[in-house]
């Protein structure tokens, strides 16, 4: 019998989403701790992840499907970007990442990861949602 290409219930389909969003961007945060680097070219990993992650929930393509992509795709950048820069803090402070991130204040957080992002930086952080939309579809 040929497989079923019944698309998953939306609700698993969201979780699964935002589970793979958030391995990649722990996967970015170990790659940016053990570089030393800022590492915004995992942004289009990301994408790229998010794509796959969609078509293989058999999610329809069109316009939505490229959304949610986008959306993947920005969750796993500002999971990463806030974890990244909690940890480098935390490390100065004597904290772990996981502390560092829960007292991280939004005020503070937001001005860090602005600083630490160059414009080559923001630059993959677009090509990223770019490539996100445009394999996602």
């Amino acid at each position: 019998m040929p497989p079923s290409r019944r698309p998953v219930q939306p609700a698993l389909a969201v979780a699964l989403l935002a589970l793979a969003s958030l391995g990649v961007a722990a996967i970015w945060v170990l790659l940016a701790m053990r570089l030393d680097r800022q590492c915004s070219w995992m942004a289009v990993v990301a994408a790229l992840d998010a794509a796959l992650v969609l078509r293989l929930l058999r999610v329809r393509p069109g316009p939505m499907r490229a959304a949610w992509g986008v959306l993947a795709t920005a969750v796993a950048i500002l999971a990463a970007n806030w974890a990244i820069v909690a940890s480098w803090l935390g490390r100065y402070l004597g904290l772990l990442p996981w502390e560092s991130m829960l007292r991280l204040g939004p005020e503070l957080g937001t001005l860090l990861v602005r600083l630490s992002n160059s414009p080559g930086d923001l630059a993959w952080l677009a090509a990223a949602l770019l490539a996100a939309a445009v394999a996602s579809r």
